[in-house]
């Protein structure tokens, strides 16, 4: 029973790190109809500033707060450098420039650190041990289901009651139409990445005091769950893509926790194999809405 409560909270603290990088991906869809392939890689990003803030001597908690910031002004300048001059041009001609901006981002983290893995800053307060059902589990488990749930509402909050909100609702829904009726669309967007970043470089400090080993790809599969999460739940969807996080989580640990020899093998097949089916089911996504496409 223990052992299965072990299992059940890491998954659901797996789910909540991915939910945090899935809600940027879903983000930024639902407005530029753009998948930000970079994405994960700022995630990797937010890691290593963390690491070589913490190595300068500047205190812990205050390295973390930069970190944060540091990401957000990486992700605004991303968007306003790679994505904004490309506005009016073909979907295929931003989605190669994000896939460029993503192997920019592994190559000057290759050329920064040498390819070598490195090792994230210790956070006490996240790496402490507690008890919950006779298990033992660190502090980081139970801080980010909570801290996720939070996070989402109060985003919610923002997009259903606040004119930035009303903003990003309106380009969501009629990109042209908004610009005309006055709407700054590239403000809009430039928020979208800014919520987008801070919520990756959050979702890093959690993941990598589990996972401390930090490499140029480190953000790769992480980010491909994560959009598999946004895809999964209905891209475009907030609490889509946080459930498909949580689901993917879960079941992820679930895999690595069967008796079965060589099982771990299986765990990013599965993650995949499972949006496939759900894709062939309801091809929207569990919470996705069918688009209307005018002409």
């Amino acid at each position: 029973m223990e052992y299965a409560i072990s299992v059940l909270l890491s998954g659901i603290s797996v789910g909540g790190q991915y939910a945090l990088i899935a809600i940027g991906y879903t983000l930024v869809y639902g407005i530029l109809r753009l998948i930000n392939f970079a994405h994960g890689d700022v995630f990797m990003v937010a890691g290593l500033i963390g690491i070589y803030l913490s190595a300068s001597g500047i205190p812990l908690y205050l390295t973390l707060a930069l970190a944060i910031i540091l990401t957000v002004i990486l992700g605004f300048t991303i968007e306003r450098v790679a994505y904004k001059p490309l506005r009016s041009a073909p979907r295929m001609s931003v989605m190669i420039s994000a896939i460029g901006v993503s192997y920019l981002l592994q190559n000057t983290a290759t050329f920064v650190t040498g390819g070598q893995p490195m090792n994230y800053v210790k956070v006490p307060a996240l790496s402490k041990m507690v008890s919950i059902g006779g298990a033992s589990t660190s502090m980081v488990t139970v801080i980010t289901p909570v801290l996720v749930l939070a996070l989402v509402l109060a985003l919610v909050m923002l997009i259903n009651h606040t004119k930035v909100g009303m903003a990003m609702r309106a380009v969501a829904k009629d990109f042209e139409t908004s610009q005309l009726m006055g709407i700054k669309i590239n403000n809009v967007i430039s928020m979208t990445f800014i919520i987008g970043s801070a919520l990756a470089a959050l979702g890093s400090i959690l993941y990598f005091t589990n996972y401390p080993y930090i490499t140029p790809a480190a953000g790769a599969m992480p980010g491909l769950k994560a959009f598999v999460a946004a895809v999964f739940g209905g891209i475009g969807s907030i609490p889509g893509a946080v459930i498909g996080a949580f689901i993917i989580g879960i079941c992820e640990n679930v895999i690595k926790a069967l008796p079965f020899e060589g099982a771990t093998t299986f765990v990013d097949a599965f993650t995949f194999a499972l949006l496939i089916v759900v894709l062939v089911v309801k091809p929207t996504g569990l919470f996705g809405e069918k688009a209307t496409e005018k002409v």
